[in-house]
Formats: C-alpha cells, structure tokens, sequence
C-alpha cells in the first residue's frame, strides 16, 4: 500500500510538472510575436537554440576539415612538463615558446591524455565541442538575470557565427577554454559567491593572460562592493591561486616563468593582424605607437570609471573607504551593474589592442549584444545594432585582413563606445536623489 502510494505520489509529481509545461508552452505560443522580442522569453529561445547547436557543431565536426594551427604546438609543450622540464625558457613547440601560465598547462595536459598524447584530433574536437556548448549555456543565463537583450539576438549569437564554431571545434585554441572559465566566473560573482568567482577568474587568467582585461572592471566592482580591506581578500584569493598553480615553475626559474607567461611586451606579426591592416608595418611595430594605445586604454578606463561607473557623488576615493562609513550608504549591485562593469572594461581593452588575431574574437564575442543594446539609443535602431554585428562578424571571416575589413572593425566598435558613452548609467545617481525622486 505504502508502494502504491509512492508511485501515485510520483506520477501525480510528474503530471502536475507536465501541466505546467504545458500551460508555459501554451503561453508561449499565444505570445509568439512577443516570443523574439520579449528578454523574460530568453531561457526558452536559449534552450532552443541549444539543442540546434548541438546538431550544427557536431555537423561542423564531421563535415568541415580540421586545420591544424596550434594543438599540436600545445601538446609538445605539455609534454615537456610531463618529461619533467620545469624551466619555462626550454619548453618550445612547433610554432614557438611556451607562453601561457601553469593553468593552461594543468588543463592541456587532462586533453593529453584524454586524447591519446594528442593524437585523437576526433576526441578533442568532441571535447571542445561540449565546452562551446557549455560556453553558451554559461553566456544564456547571464542575458537571463539582466534582461536586456530581445531573444532574437541570439541567433546571431549562435548559429550565424562561422568563424567562433571554427575557433572552438575547427582549430582547438586555448581562447574557449579561458573564456568558459571567465563566464563561470561572472554567473559566481551573479550569485553574490564573490570569492568563488574570484577563484574561477584567476584559474581563467592562469589559461591565458587576455582575462586581465576584465581586471579592471573588477577591481572596481569589489572596491564598490567591500572597501579597500574586504577586497582584500579576495584579491590575494587571485594572487594565491597564481602563485599556487606556478609554484613548480617558480621554484625552478621563477624569471623564466614570469617574463614567459606574462609577458606584456610580446611582439606582434603584421600579417595575422585583424584590426589595424591599413596602418604602414613599421608604426604597427614601433614602440612609441604601443604607448599611445596603452595611454588611450587607460585614459578611456579611468573616464568610464570617473563618469559612468561611479555615479555616487562622492569622489571616487570614497571607494577605498569601508561601505557603512560612506557619506552615500551603498546599494547592492544588481546583475546590469556587474556585468556592464565587466564587459565594459574588457571591451575598451579589446579596442585599444595592439593586435588582435584571429581566435581573439571569442574574447569579446558573446558579449557583443550585451553592449549593443543593454543601454537605450533612439539613434541605434534594432536593423543599425544588427548592421554593426553583421559587419563585425564580416571583419572577422575576412581573410587575409584587408585595409577596409580593418577600418570597419573599428568604426563598429567606435559606434558602440559611443553607445555606451551615452546610454544610461548603470549606477544609480545617489541615495539621496533617488528618494527626492520618490
């Protein structure tokens, strides 16, 4: 009898949550013009879209040929740990140096072995396949908590971009992997696990050093969130798992490993450049025009953080000071504050790049429609925002890169610098106002 009741409990569990799928479903489809427009309605398209992108990358697998670039460069550097070389300066592979920080080595050295010493292309390329979808996943519920982004945006997101299926399943960079480990990150700092997401952000960091882009985005929101001593924590969290993770190396050639795996001043070759084709080789190359750009980034960091960031009225100095001590009692941040904070940083870095490559387009891609159309322009219409998209996503499958493919890339990103210049503030004006207001 107890069986019995079990079991009506269970099917009427079941029945009770097919009910409401079925009414959900019903809803849907009598909203269906609403459906594409309406941010409420995006874990439905997402999931949608989903699974169609499980049929189209698994296609792409099996119907579009493998180009080897750099895996197996990735796979003798890896080796060379594994035959016990700790010194960074004497791990080389087929295309160069290694350059990436321990994290990245831990991570390939799973895909190693999980792919036969790296033989298996196959295999690695299903792996990766299952990281792009994870990747996605990760992106969806970010868009979900700040809906901003009608859901018609994401097919441009998913299944129109050639060039991001080619970077995840087609080549096996190692862009994807700190990318997914940055969005996991950012949905940790959405869920207020603030040292978790620390946590994950420096594992990103570890994998490739493009994250740091995001670092200025962060330090604020921590500043704004703890002070200067509660961010402390979490800071030396980023700095522990560094250490942590590079302590092999360190004890071996702490030099070697620093000056390889951060190294800021790399150089560049003109001819993979995609963003800066119409300039002469000589001032790509020259110095003085690699200070210009990095004045330029922190110039337009330290205006967004002055001017849209930090809207309290009190000075920015204020940041420093503990949040119950402030002049302007604090507000908890809302999922538009952090990740507008967050892309925004990343995004001001990604346009004053000394060069950006190929595979650096998943550094900024998935956030692209957030940028576009998470601030309000009555001049930026729904077909001008998709035009911009469009002719990025054009720039990128260019081939070589040409002067005009090069021009148009940043005049997209100056019209969305623009946007975001001029959109609406993400931080409240202050307490005080807003309760004038009321």
């Amino acid at each position: 009898m107890a069986a019995g009741l079990r079991k009506r409990g269970r099917s009427g569990s079941a029945a009770q949550a097919w009910g409401f799928c079925r009414q959900w479903l019903h809803r849907a489809w009598q909203e269906r013009r609403l459906l594409l427009r309406e941010p409420r309605y995006t874990l439905l398209v997402a999931a949608c879209l989903c699974l169609a992108e499980v049929g189209i990358t698994f296609w792409v697998i099996h119907r579009v040929a493998y180009t080897e670039i750099d895996w197996k460069a990735y796979m003798a550097q890896v080796e060379g740990v594994i035959n016990g070389t700790y010194d960074y300066t004497q791990l080389q592979g087929d295309t160069g140096p290694l350059v990436y920080p321990a994290g990245f080595v831990y991570i390939f050295m799973g895909l190693y072995y999980a792919t036969g010493r790296g033989t298996d292309i196959r295999m690695a390329q299903n792996i990766f396949a299952v990281l792009y979808l994870a990747t996605l996943l990760l992106v969806f519920l970010i868009y979900h908590q700040t809906c901003k982004v009608p859901p018609f945006v994401f097919f441009f997101m998913c299944c129109a971009s050639y060039r991001v299926h080619s970077i995840f399943v087609l080549r096996l960079f190692n862009d994807p992997v700190a990318m997914v480990l940055l969005f996991l990150s950012i949905n940790l700092l959405l869920a207020q696990r603030w040292g978790w997401g620390c946590c994950c952000f420096s594992l990103a960091v570890s994998v490739k050093m493009n994250v740091l882009l995001f670092a200025p985005g962060l330090l604020f929101l921590l500043l704004t969130q703890f002070g200067f001593r509660g961010a402390l924590p979490k800071l030396g969290i980023c700095a522990g798992l560094q250490v942590a993770l590079g302590l092999p190396f360190l004890l071996e050639n702490p030099v070697g490993y620093l000056s390889r795996s951060f190294d800021l001043g790399r150089q560049f070759l003109f001819r993979w450049t995609v963003n800066w084709r119409f300039l002469p080789e000589a001032l790509f190359l020259h110095r003085a025009f690699h200070l210009a750009l990095l004045a330029a980034h922190l110039t337009l960091l330290l205006l967004f953080a002055l001017c849209r960031w930090h809207s309290t009225g009190e000075s920015i100095l204020s940041l420093l000071r503990d949040p119950s001590k402030r002049k302007v009692p604090p507000q908890p941040l809302t999922p538009n504050q952090i990740v507008s904070t967050l892309f925004t940083s990343n995004f001001i870095g990604i346009c004053f790049s000394r060069s950006l490559h190929y595979q650096f387009y998943v550094w900024y891609f998935h956030t692209l429609p957030y940028l576009l159309w998470a601030t309000p322009a009555r001049w930026l219409t729904h077909l001008l925002r998709l035009l911009v998209l469009g002719l990025i996503e054009l720039s990128w499958n260019t081939y070589p890169s040409t002067p005009c493919s090069s021009a148009a890339l940043h005049v997209c990103h100056a019209v969305i610098l623009l946007q975001l210049w001029l959109g609406l503030q993400p931080f409240p004006k202050s307490t005080q106002h807003s309760k004038r207001a009321h």
